[in-house]
């Protein structure tokens, strides 16, 4: 399975951010990709850091504006599956928001950043309800898809749900800088629920980013290798571009079936704590949601 990650910039307007990204999707379709992932709140570029939530706000979209249709309408026409952001229109405030459609063009997954920045920016956004998992047919294969945005990846509990609900593949679209200590999040988090993770993020030029895209496989032990294994399979460098990974399932799927991590030894009724509400020192923030 090819996955592409778009590690591009949005434009100053939606049209042309539109068409920037059909471009780019027509491009990793000739690179042979099964599948093409944005960078966060694509829409709009992520461009809500120190302005107005007044004006920036009024630049979300509907699920079914002509902006999302289109890479719906792509995604039917190139028989490739698009992982679409967008900056969605909500009541009560807008949410960070990711579309999957299928190489059918049918939607199959839609996620809403749970963890929003709420010390920064973001505390104008609604948060996601849930995590949730889909059958994605990218016609090479059918993979179990879940999503996480940004922050998100800093909850283990993020992708340990997705890992639960049967997630062989997460994405995760991205607007930081990714630096040893992020990108260490992503492969802990792919080897201790044995599985993929995808993450496509804002190139050098964008303020506060600086590429580094990367796809972790989740397999770091093989029966004929010594030791452990590197499941790092892509980490991008900066500049602007389309990077692809090719994520072998068949090996993840055996390795999923024979290893020690996921599900296997835990123990739940012992994590009751895990759910408890209360903040203590030195924990407390004035910032945090309710």
């Amino acid at each position: 399975m090819k996955i592409a990650l778009l590690q591009i910039t949005a434009e100053d307007t939606l049209e042309k951010t539109k068409q920037k990204g059909i471009e780019y999707c027509r491009r990793a379709k000739e690179s042979g990709a099964d599948i093409a992932l944005f960078p966060e709140m694509f829409s709009c570029g992520y461009r809500i850091i120190d302005r107005d939530p007044d004006e920036w706000t009024k630049e979300a979209v509907k699920e079914n504006d002509g902006f999302v249709l289109a890479f719906r309408d792509l995604a039917r026409e190139l028989s490739m599956a698009i992982g679409i952001t967008i900056l969605e229109e909500h009541s009560g405030g807008p949410r960070n928001t990711l579309i999957v459609f299928d190489r059918c063009g049918k939607k199959v997954l839609k996620y809403s950043k749970v963890h929003t920045c709420d010390f920064g920016d973001e505390r104008y956004l609604t948060p996601g309800d849930d995590f949730y998992c889909a059958d994605l047919d990218t016609g090479t294969d059918t993979v179990k898809v879940g999503a996480m945005i940004c922050y998100d990846r800093e909850f283990p509990e993020s992708a340990r749900i997705l890992m639960l609900r049967g997630a062989e593949l997460i994405l995760v679209p991205n607007a930081c800088p990714m630096e040893i200590n992020r990108l260490s999040q992503l492969r802990g988090r792919a080897y201790e629920n044995m599985l993929a993770i995808a993450t496509c993020n804002y190139p050098e030029s964008v303020p506060d980013c600086n590429g580094h895209s990367s796809v972790f496989d989740g397999v770091a032990y093989l029966p004929d290798l010594e030791g452990s294994r590197d499941t790092c399979i892509l980490e991008a460098e900066g500049k602007e571009g389309i990077f692809i990974a090719d994520l072998d399932l068949n090996m993840l799927r055996e390795y999923r079936r024979t290893e020690v991590h996921g599900n296997a030894y835990r123990h739940p009724e012992k994590y009751g704590i895990l759910c408890e509400k209360g903040v203590e020192e030195p924990f407390v923030r004035d910032d945090r949601r309710d």
